[in-house]
């Protein structure tokens, strides 16, 4: 088994390159709640209204935390296709330093329901989303 430092070093390396251009980084999982945590630094590049940060970036960070927590603490999942995403916006996203965790609420062999929340840099929640996604698995051997 790899370290937990490998397993977050091998996934920023090796993540899909919209996670980078977003300023993120996976900083933490947790294999036994099936959850992990992105730090993104995100700049006015993706905001409108001069700091606010666009919704289809916020869910696109939502969505990253909770795939991510799947795809890290399941190593038979290949692919996670995103069956339904709702995203709820509690207060604007201004650009800047977040956190978003995402995590499983509960798996069945081809299905997945997911949460994720978002935080600013003063620790306030500012958006939610949840998930339900499709799970493609490595054939058996």
């Amino acid at each position: 088994m790899k370290s937990k430092e490998k397993v977050i070093e091998q996934t920023n390396d090796h993540g899909p390159k919209f996670i980078k251009m977003l300023g993120g980084q996976l900083v933490d999982f947790d294999m036994d709640k099936t959850a992990c945590t992105f730090e993104f630094n995100l700049s006015k590049d993706f905001c409108h209204s001069i700091d606010i940060v666009q919704g289809g970036f916020v869910t696109a960070m939502l969505d990253s935390a909770m795939s991510h927590a799947i795809f890290i603490c399941d190593p038979e999942i290949l692919n996670v296709s995103s069956l339904e995403i709702k995203t709820s916006y509690l207060a604007a996203t201004r650009a800047g330093k977040l956190r978003v965790e995402g995590w499983v609420i509960k798996q069945s062999y081809k299905t997945a329901f997911m949460e994720g929340h978002l935080y600013n840099e003063a620790n306030e929640l500012t958006a939610t989303a949840s998930s339900v996604a499709k799970l493609i698995r490595a054939p058996k051997q």
